[in-house]
């Protein structure tokens, strides 16, 4: 159980979200919405016979800022706990992602900030989720 095999993982769960950009990288140039995976810590030594790896996970959600009202919807949306955009509902749907791990859960959303890329702005939430491999 690699740590891109994680990534993928997460990239796969992410793109069931309809009309989410997926990646499981942080991409030069992107189209919103988008989200992008990386990994935070690696906790090597979760039980004293080295199992129970734990590695954390940031997924980052960027949404458009057409309008400043039509930008946070979409992000509260992403946010939801469940419903058809959930980002939560959707990873763990599949606490395995797909073999590449024991169980998964997302922990939190956090972080709303504006981000640029040129001249274009963006709105971006971070989700902190937790996987044991």
């Amino acid at each position: 159980m690699t740590l891109q095999a994680v990534a993928d993982g997460l990239e796969a769960r992410l793109a069931t979200v309809s009309g989410l950009r997926a990646f499981d990288h942080v991409p030069d140039v992107f189209s919103t919405p988008c989200a992008f995976v990386l990994p935070a810590d690696v906790e090597y030594w979760g039980s004293f016979a080295g199992g129970n790896v734990e590695q954390s996970w940031t997924a980052t959600v960027v949404v458009g800022r057409t309008s400043d009202r039509a930008s946070q919807r979409s992000l509260n949306a992403f946010m939801g706990y469940d419903g058809d955009a959930s980002i939560r509902a959707a990873i763990e749907a599949d606490r395995t992602l797909g073999g590449a791990c024991d169980t998964c859960i997302v922990t939190s959303a956090q972080n709303i900030r504006m981000l640029s890329q040129g001249d274009a702005s963006f709105l971006a939430v971070d989700f902190s989720i937790t996987v044991h491999v």
